[in-house]
């Protein structure tokens, strides 16, 4: 099975979601903060080979000098989510022989960056989570929904809500 970062990324978010994005149910298209994401990702970073697929599977913003990989993030809201996907990206390259040592979170808006490295325990956390996320994935129906804040922005909040 192939787990895109965004399907990594909703695991950490919300596990309703993952399930819902991973069985074709997608309403980011549409949804306002996607959007405002996506002019801020082609707006960003104009100079650099952006948007990387790499064995269809894991598609990365961009990778500066095939040393440091960039992921380009609107605001640190869901950072830990954010962390963990750059995280998984460092993981799929190695794991193809692609050696890139460190990621970098950018928050273009806010003038931040964010350092990110992959250790041992982290290959043994990511693993886990592949294994997480086929069982969801595989799941007849979706998991419960998690009433959080960040819900109210969530480009599924009508799905599950309304």
């Amino acid at each position: 099975m192939r787990v895109t970062g965004a399907m990594f990324y909703y695991y950490f978010v919300c596990r309703r979601k993952l399930w819902l994005f991973a069985h074709d149910l997608r309403y980011e298209d549409t949804d306002e903060n996607v959007v405002l994401g996506r002019l801020l990702d082609q707006s960003s970073y104009e100079r650099e080979t952006k948007h990387i697929m790499i064995d269809g599977t894991v598609n990365v913003d961009f990778i500066q000098d095939w040393t440091i990989l960039h992921e380009v993030k609107k605001s640190r809201s869901i950072e830990e989510a954010s962390i963990w996907q750059a995280k998984y990206y460092l993981y799929f390259l190695q794991e193809r022989g692609i050696e890139i040592k460190k990621a970098i979170l950018d928050y273009p808006k806010l003038r931040k960056r964010q350092k990110v490295a992959l250790t041992q325990n982290d290959r043994a956390t990511i693993q886990c989570t592949l294994e997480d996320i086929e069982k969801i994935i595989t799941l007849r129906t979706a998991p419960d929904i998690i009433e959080q804040p960040i819900c109210r922005k969530c480009a599924y909040f009508e799905y599950c809500y309304i």
